[in-house]
């Protein structure tokens, strides 16, 4: 099954227009580690399974496992309000006062997520952007709804570092990263300038970014954290150890291990290769058997992370540039399905002759702090216009417009693919009327 993983991962690469990659393998008792191309196509430096990537919002799972750390030393209770522990945090319409450690975990604490304020590099800033989110907007009523929230969990590493009474990155180190082993990481940019740093790609010609770093104030969500994918692996057994490290030494209680696994909140939408529920910082999936994991994206680079503990199995994959998703059909997915026996789900793809729809129930404007919506009828299904806000735009993000039809209930499957595969969303249905279009973000209508 590996033995010509290195000739098909260089083959896919090649075919996709991939910058640099890299991909670790846990299975069958050993790590098999492949690379392919280059961290940077400025100066040519050669990616290899040292080479460590910006992992994004796979960071959410190592700052979940800090809170949880906490729940077995008794520091933190789940179900109390954040302000028990942070005192200072609020939102704009006073719902902290019901905001619980549980809601922030979950992506259910109902206020705006997508607020990337740099607040600077010094050791106060994740206290600066807790002040900063007083005029966080609301979305809907804590515990309502899940919407992916990038600022619930930079309020959560604000309290994992006001509990343990120094800063997120120290705590990372101390209670993660060091005890794990995970010697090729970086918390911040003068770490990683020490390894083979991969930067990001953009556009349609894959340009290196002009900005390699983001805002200190995110990085519990996912702005800084710097991998080699071997460390995700070793995270990734480490829970399926039931919270040992490979040394033996305990870093979670195998009860916390449990409660991270075990769906907490459903995420509406089409089910299947996307996560269909939360646990406590894990996307968990419906593939035939238990599988957990999480994805992410930094500006040009992104993250594939899945551990199946039955088969004693993980894997992780990050890229540096476009075409990130022909490596996983190419590549991931079928050494997943090779290795455990799952049956992984295809993408959703639109059906040949897709049901008309009334196009009422969903036309208007829907608003988030990073991007808006404007749907409108047409031919039986719906146009669907993207418009980009500031931090879009910067990322190079244009205003587009993409035909939906009917996939199923109150979701849409785009016409065209894009990237590889169909895009899909779907609305939140009260009383005949949409009050939210829903793409892993809940944005309502206004």
């Amino acid at each position: 099954m590996l033995e010509n993983l290195q000739e098909r991962f260089d083959e896919a690469a090649r075919r996709h227009g991939v910058p640099g990659a890299a991909l670790a393998v846990w299975t069958g008792g050993r790590l098999v580690e492949v690379a392919t191309g280059v961290v940077n196509r400025n100066t040519g430096v050669e990616t290899t399974t040292d080479s460590v990537f910006q992992v994004g919002s796979t960071t959410k799972v190592w700052t979940a496992a800090l809170v949880m750390q906490l729940v077995d030393e008794g520091l933190v209770e789940l179900d109390r309000p954040v302000g028990a522990y942070l005192p200072e945090f609020a939102v704009a319409d006073g719902a902290e006062k019901v905001i619980t450690v549980r809601h922030l975990l979950t992506h259910t604490g109902g206020f705006d997520g997508d607020l990337f304020e740099d607040t600077g590099r010094g050791d106060d800033c994740l206290d600066k952007y807790v002040d900063f989110l007083h005029d966080a907007g609301h979305v809907h009523a804590p515990g309502a709804l899940f919407s992916y929230c990038n600022a619930g969990y930079c309020v959560l590493g604000a309290l994992v570092a006001r509990v343990r009474g120094t800063t997120w990155e120290r705590v990372m180190r101390e209670r993660l990263l060091d005890p794990l082993g995970a010697t090729h990481s970086a918390l911040l940019p003068e770490e990683a300038i020490l390894f083979r740093a991969a930067a990001g790609h953009v556009g349609p010609e894959g340009t290196v970014h002009h900005k390699w770093d983001m805002p200190r104030s995110n990085a519990p969500a996912g702005s800084t954290m710097c991998l080699a994918p071997r460390e995700l692996v070793r995270f990734g057994r480490m829970f399926v150890a039931g919270g040992l490290a490979e040394d033996g030494t305990r870093l979670l209680s195998e009860e916390s291990v449990a409660a991270m696994r075990t769906g907490q909140v459903e995420v509406p939408g089409i089910s299947g290769l996307l996560a269909d529920r939360w646990g406590l910082g894990f996307e968990l999936f419906d593939w035939g058997g238990e599988v957990y994991g999480h994805d992410g994206g930094t500006i040009g680079q992104s993250t594939f992370w899945r551990v199946v503990p039955g088969a004693d199995f993980a894997i992780a994959m990050s890229a540096n540039g476009g075409g990130f998703l022909g490596l996983l059909v190419d590549v991931v997915l079928p050494v997943i399905r090779e290795a455990t026996g799952l049956a992984i789900p295809a993408f959703p793809v639109p059906a040949g002759t897709p049901r008309v729809v009334d196009p009422t129930p969903y036309a208007g404007r829907y608003e988030g702090p990073m991007l808006s919506y404007e749907v409108t009828g047409t031919d039986g299904g719906l146009d669907v216009t993207l418009i980009p806000g500031d931090f879009m735009i910067e990322t190079g993000t244009p205003r587009t417009t993409t035909r939906f039809v009917h996939h199923s209930d109150h979701s849409f499957i785009a016409v065209e693919p894009r990237d590889g595969g169909h895009e899909t969303i779907t609305f939140v249905v009260e009383d005949g009327r949409a009050t939210y279009i829903h793409n892993g973000r809940a944005l309502p209508r206004v």
